[in-house]
């Protein structure tokens, strides 16, 4: 039962996950771009705090998906 419950968080936390990643920007694209971070000005600040809110959900998305990873390890062994 409990390793049921655990493989489904894992897999949200590694949807969740790959969403986040693939929102992040590459070499000058993604988030901050949609909401205007490429044209410069002021709206470039507004952008860098989104990419560093997208920064810290996605490292804390990161921890999640190894912690559940190794509980599954420890479980299934």
């Amino acid at each position: 039962m409990l390793t049921g419950v655990i493989v489904v968080f894992h897999i949200l936390v590694s949807l969740v996950l790959i969403l986040l990643i693939l929102l992040k920007s590459g070499r000058g694209g993604g988030l901050s771009d949609m909401f205007g971070g490429g044209s410069g000005g002021s709206s470039m600040a507004g952008a860098t705090i989104v990419e560093r809110n997208l920064d810290r959900l996605t490292v804390v998305t990161g921890i999640l998906f190894a912690m559940t990873t190794i509980l599954l390890a420890l479980r299934l062994a």
